[in-house]
């Protein structure tokens, strides 16, 4: 009989670690209430600025460093690919309807907040395009927020979809490069006892 104890810290003998009960759930809430927040904020702020910065002066904030400007755009985040317009309403459905298949098996929080950014993003920016002007799938997108200039010159003007479609992603591949899976568990590349040596 084998009495031999496997050596502390062997991934191949190490138990992976329990992933608490419910954590699916409150995973889940977390990443709905997020992109909620963030399409309400994100609206919120489009319908402001339609109502008060439409043919007026731009607003400087932060000694210019920020400016609160009215432009509209049919391109993607940043108003990239402007020709294309009907082509993003079919990514971000697409966006959706994967953040919703991944949902099922989340458990780690911290994916919960990228993926609910992500889909915050998608959709605030979908609402535009379906339902401001010129029509469904053609609508344009409301942007506001405008750094060091106050007409895009130095960088796109965005919005907040934008910021937090971005923020989502960036989060999302820190998560990957840092071997934190969507179901709460964490790769691990700890050599083995025969690449040690033993």
């Amino acid at each position: 009989m084998d009495l031999s104890v496997p050596e502390a810290g062997d991934p191949a003998q190490a138990a992976p670690a329990a992933v608490p009960a419910g954590a699916g759930r409150r995973a889940r809430l977390l990443l709905v209430g997020i992109a909620a927040a963030s399409v309400l904020l994100d609206q919120v702020t489009k319908q402001l600025t339609v109502a008060q910065l439409v043919d007026a002066e731009p607003v400087r904030l932060l000694g210019g460093a920020l400016y609160l400007v009215h432009t509209t755009n049919s391109g993607a985040a940043f108003s990239l690919g402007s020709s294309y317009t009907w082509v993003f309403p079919l990514v971000a459905f697409a966006v959706i309807g994967w953040i919703g298949w991944m949902a099922l098996r989340l458990r780690s929080t911290l994916w919960a907040v990228a993926l609910g950014l992500v889909l915050g993003g998608a959709t605030g920016n979908l609402v535009d395009r379906l339902a401001r002007e010129p029509g469904p799938f053609r609508g344009a997108v409301v942007d506001m927020i405008s750094v060091f200039a106050p007409d895009g010159s130095v960088f796109p003007v965005f919005n907040l979809a934008d910021s937090s479609l971005v923020m989502g992603v960036l989060l999302a591949v820190w998560l990957e490069l840092t071997g934190r899976r969507r179901d709460g568990t964490r790769a691990t590349s700890r050599p083995t006892q025969a690449e040690r040596g033993g």
